[in-house]
C-alpha cells in the first residue's frame, strides 16, 4: 500500500502541473474543440478512477469503524463519531457526498469472512469491475445499486448476478444492443427496467415508494414557508396535470406593438408596466396556489368544525382604512400585505369581528359581499376565464374580483364582478394592466409592452358573444 500512496503522490503532482498549465495560461481559451473535449473526457476518466479508490477506501474505512469495541473503531481513534465523519474531513467533501462514496462502498466492498478469514466476493461484482476498470464513477454506480438494492429479495442472488453483469456491460458499452458505453442517467433507466423486470407485480418498489412518500410544511422565514417532500407517481403525474391545464400555453399571437411615448406620464407608465417575467417554478407555484383554493372553495373536502376549510385573515379596520400596515392569517407568525388581505375578500366572506383593546368581541357582523354560485356562473360564462389577454386558465380555477372595491362602496354584482387567475389577481394592482367596466362588460386597458396605443379593449371568451361580435351584431 506504500507504494500505491507513492504512485498517488506522482500523479498528484503530474495533475497540479496540468491544471497549473490549464488555468495560469488560460490554456481552455485558446485550445482546439478537439482538444478541449479530449481534456474534459481524460479529466472525467481520471476523476473516476479517483472516484473508485475513494469508494474502496471508504468502504474500508467503514468496515473498520463498526468493531465491537468503540476504542478500537477506526472513527473512534481519530475523533470522529463515525465513518462518515472521518470520511467528510479526509476527503473535505459535504456530508452528502460522503454518505453516497459510503453507500458505494458498501455494494462493491469485498469483506472478510470473521471465521475462516476468507475475502468474500462483492454484492455487485460486475459493477465493481467497471468501477475499477473507469467505465463508472459514484453516480454511474449509485445509478445501478439503488433500484437492484429494491428487489433483491424478492429477485433472488442469480437474478441480481445477472443483471449486475448485463449494467456492468452497458457502462462499458459492449451491451448487447452494441451501444456506446452509457451515462449514469441511462444506467438508471436500464437498472430500473430490471428492477421492474425482476419484480413482476412491483411489490417491492411500491412498498418502499409507500413508506417514503411524504409532504412537509417547514417554518415560515422572510415570508416563505418551504415545501419538501416525495410524491408517489400517479399523485405526481396528476399534479403535473393541474400544472399544465393552468399554465396551458395559450397566448396572443399579435405581438406587442411599438411606437414613440408621447408624455413623461407614458414614460412613466411603461416604465411600471413589466412582462411576465416569472420564473417556471413560479408559475408552478402560482398553479399550484390557484389549484389549492379552487379545491379548498369547491365545498368538496372534509369540513372543519362544521365549516369547509377556511383562511382566516385578521387585520385592523384603521389599517385597511389608512392603507398602511398588514394583515395576519390564522397559524402563521409571519404578516402578510394589506393587498393580500383585500384580494382573497374578493373571493371569500368577511366576517367583521369588532374587538376593544382588552380582545372582548363586542359585535360580529357578516356583510354580504360574496359572489353567489349563480353569479359566478353568469361571470365565467360571459368571460369564459381569466381576462387578461394571453391567460389560459378557464374560468373553473378563476377568482372572482370586485372592479370597484368592495370596501369603496363597489357592489357585489355581475356588472362589478369579472374572473381573474390567482396569479393576476394577487398581481393586478402592480402589473401594469387595468380593468374596468362598460355598460356590464369587462375592458382591459393593457400595459405599454402588449399594446403601445394602451387602449381600452372589450375582453370577453364567451362563444356567444364572439359570434356576435364577428356577425356584426350590436354588443
Amino acid at each position: 500500500m506504500q507504494d500505491i500512496a507513492a504512485q498517488l503522490e506522482a500523479l498528484d503532482s503530474a495533475l497540479a502541473a496540468a491544471v497549473s498549465d490549464v488555468f495560469g495560461s488560460d490554456g481552455a481559451v485558446a485550445a482546439s474543440d478537439d482538444v478541449l473535449l479530449s481534456i474534459l473526457g481524460l479529466a472525467a476518466r481520471i476523476g473516476r478512477r479517483a472516484e473508485a479508490l475513494q469508494i474502496e477506501a471508504a468502504a474500508h474505512v467503514e468496515y473498520r469503524s463498526n468493531g465491537p469495541i468503540r476504542e478500537e473503531r477506526l472513527a473512534a481513534r481519530f475523533g470522529c463519531r463515525s465513518a462518515s465523519e472521518l470520511v467528510q474531513r479526509v476527503t473535505r467533501v459535504s456530508s452528502r457526498t460522503a454518505a453516497d462514496l459510503l453507500k458505494a462502498g458498501r455494494a462493491i466492498i469485498r469483506s472478510v469472512a470473521p471465521s475462516s478469514g476468507e475475502v468474500l466476493p462483492s454484492d455487485y461484482p460486475g459493477m465493481r469491475g467497471a468501477l475499477a476498470s473507469g467505465h463508472v464513477g459514484a453516480d454511474g454506480l449509485l445509478a445501478v445499486v439503488g433500484p437492484l438494492a429494491q428487489v433483491a429479495m424478492v429477485a433472488g442472488r442469480a437474478a441480481q448476478l445477472a443483471a449486475d453483469e448485463e449494467l456492468a456491460a452497458a457502462a462499458r458499452g459492449e451491451g448487447v444492443d452494441a451501444a456506446p458505453p452509457a451515462c449514469a442517467d441511462d444506467l438508471r433507466a436500464l437498472a430500473s427496467v430490471w428492477a421492474m423486470y425482476l419484480d413482476q407485480d412491483g411489490a417491492e418498489l411500491r412498498g418502499a415508494a409507500m413508506r417514503k412518500r411524504g409532504v412537509a410544511l417547514g417554518a415560515c422565514r422572510d415570508g416563505l414557508v418551504p415545501l419538501r417532500g416525495s410524491l408517489l407517481p400517479e399523485v405526481a403525474g396528476q399534479l403535473q396535470l393541474v400544472f399544465d391545464s393552468i399554465l396551458n400555453p395559450k397566448v396572443d399571437d399579435r405581438g406587442p406593438a411599438f411606437r414613440e411615448l408621447d408624455s413623461d406620464a407614458e414614460c412613466e407608465a411603461a416604465r411600471n408596466a413589466v412582462a411576465d417575467d416569472r420564473t417556471h417554478t413560479q408559475k408552478l407555484h402560482d398553479a399550484f396556489a390557484t389549484a389549492l383554493f379552487t379545491v379548498a372553495g369547491s365545498g368538496a373536502l372534509p369540513t372543519l368544525g362544521g365549516a369547509a376549510p377556511t383562511l382566516v385573515v385578521s387585520v385592523r379596520a384603521e389599517d385597511i382604512e389608512s392603507g398602511r400596515g398588514f394583515a395576519h392569517i390564522d397559524g402563521c407568525a409571519e404578516p402578510v400585505s394589506l393587498t393580500f388581505a383585500r384580494q382573497i375578500a374578493c373571493c371569500g366572506g368577511i366576517q367583521r369581528v369588532v374587538s376593544d383593546r382588552g380582545g372582548r368581541i363586542l359585535s360580529i357582523d357578516s356583510p354580504d359581499r360574496v359572489f353567489t354560485p349563480h353569479q359566478r356562473r353568469a361571470i365565467a360564462l360571459r368571460d369564459g376565464g381569466c381576462i387578461i389577454p394571453g391567460c389560459g386558465v378557464r374560468a373553473a380555477w378563476c377568482e372572482l374580483h370586485h372592479v370597484h372595491e368592495h370596501s369603496r362602496g363597489g357592489p357585489t354584482h355581475t356588472d362589478n364582478g369579472v374572473m381573474l387567475c390567482w396569479h393576476h389577481h394577487r398581481t393586478i394592482e402592480s402589473s401594469g394592466w387595468k380593468i374596468r367596466m362598460n355598460r356590464g362588460v369587462p375592458e382591459v386597458r393593457g400595459p405599454y409592452w402588449w399594446d403601445a396605443s394602451m387602449t381600452w379593449r372589450a375582453v370577453t371568451k364567451s362563444p356567444t358573444r364572439m359570434r356576435d361580435r364577428l356577425a356584426g351584431r350590436p354588443r
